[in-house]
């Protein structure tokens, strides 16, 4: 793991550092470069986790009903074998958003178990 020490400006500082434990998929969330619709649900995420929720809270986290009911559908589409192409990439970016929310919830997981 590389530290990264880094100036900002006081107003940016002001507004990351209350949340700077979920800064690593803050970033990553921020340069994954979404570009379907699937941005909608990347910056959803990464607004929850730049209120600094608790341990607790990021494990019950669920991304909104919206996103939820976007992602049945596409999922439908794609085993009736009907998703275009630019549903296809919505569809691969949802899945990478999921990827990411396991990740971060299995992190927080086992700080949990090793604190205990």
């Amino acid at each position: 793991m590389i530290d990264v020490t880094m100036q900002l400006p006081d107003q940016l500082a002001g507004r990351i550092l209350p949340a700077r434990r979920w800064l690593p998929a803050v970033l990553e969330l921020s340069l994954a470069r979404f570009k379907t619709p699937a941005a909608e649900t990347s910056a959803e995420i990464v607004d929850f986790l730049l209120k600094n929720p608790s341990k607790e809270e990021v494990s019950a986290y669920h991304v909104s009903d919206r996103a939820q009911r976007r992602l049945q559908r596409l999922l439908a589409l794609n085993a009736a074998s009907l998703l275009g192409e630019a549903e296809q990439a919505e569809l691969a970016e949802l899945e990478r958003l999921e990827h990411i929310l396991i990740m971060l919830k299995a992190q927080v997981a086992e700080q949990a178990w090793r604190d205990n």
